[in-house]
């Protein structure tokens, strides 16, 4: 990964603005879907495939591609619309999202996509995929590395903090999981469902590497990833605070907004909302 010059920097954020941009239009086009989760992670989404991952989206089943694992699968929408702006597949598809027959369901599944590498669903269950992952490369004596997107929510999944045990147990140093810490799920904060603090030391205890980040914070973010490929001895978890909905103020920190999609007429204003905002970037960088 090379170094984040300036000029690189400015070119992810106005990207990720384009990203949230086509999350409300295939969000909308499809009528349902989760939305604030989606807009809050699409700067990491947007570093991920324009900076991070290695991989080659016109050989999306490269044997030394690194492997992206979604665990929260119902975040969905900002993937497909990273992976569109990268080349995976035309824009125009985005517009089939959750439609009947199209790849880009609800959640993820494994062959409707290429480099769609697990079905994600059941939350909970990502973090011992990648792991398994790692481990199987290490064992090959392959360098790719393998990332594992988490929701903060589900920390509650006990099978969680299973992998958690089975990875740093056996030193797998090739996995970095990054935690949308939004602090919302889809029936309130999530500090009042399932009180989840202190996770860094929750994940210290098991032995990980924790990094705490802005994760609306592409550098930040990138230095974070740089930081983890230099942990020899133990997996790293980089717990990114995110604002969800980031981006549409009116619905920023709104956990309603968690699990449901925008009416047209709210779409529009959202888009607006957006467009603006992508000229302020560009005239900021100027």
């Amino acid at each position: 990964m090379a170094h984040l010059h300036d000029d690189k920097l400015k070119e992810l954020e106005e990207r990720a603005n384009a990203v949230r941009q086509s999350v409300i239009e295939s969000l909308v086009a499809a009528g349902s879907g989760h939305t604030a989760g989606p807009l809050g992670m699409a700067d990491i989404f947007t570093a991920l495939y324009f900076h991070v991952l290695s991989h080659d989206p016109k050989n999306p089943l490269w044997e030394e591609r690194d492997r992206l694992i979604l665990s929260n699968g119902h975040i969905s929408p900002v993937r497909y619309a990273a992976m569109a702006h990268a080349g995976y597949f035309p824009m125009e598809d985005l517009k089939t999202l959750r439609h009947f027959g199209s790849p880009l369901q609800g959640h993820p599944e494994r062959e409707r996509l290429p480099s769609i590498e697990t079905t994600s669903g059941p939350l909970g269950s990502g973090l011992g995929q990648a792991a398994g992952y790692a481990y199987g490369a290490k064992m090959d004596g392959k360098k790719f590395r393998v990332y594992c997107i988490m929701s903060d929510g589900e920390q509650d999944a006990g099978n969680t903090w299973e992998s958690a045990m089975f990875a740093a147990n056996n030193k797998l140093s090739n996995l970095t999981a990054i935690m949308d810490r939004n602090n919302i799920q889809i029936n309130g904060m999530t500090e009042n469902v399932m009180p989840l603090e202190s996770l860094r030391a929750k994940y210290e205890a098991f032995n990980w590497h924790v990094l705490e980040i802005d994760g609306n914070n592409i550098r930040e973010f990138t230095d974070a990833v740089e930081e983890a490929k230099a942990i020899y001895e133990k997996p790293t978890i980089i717990i990114a605070h995110t604002i969800p909905g980031k981006g549409v103020k009116e619905i920023e920190f709104d956990y309603n907004w968690h699990g449901k999609p925008p009416k047209p007429e709210e779409a529009e204003k959202f888009l607006a909302e957006l467009r603006t905002l992508g000229g302020k970037i560009k005239s900021e960088h100027q």
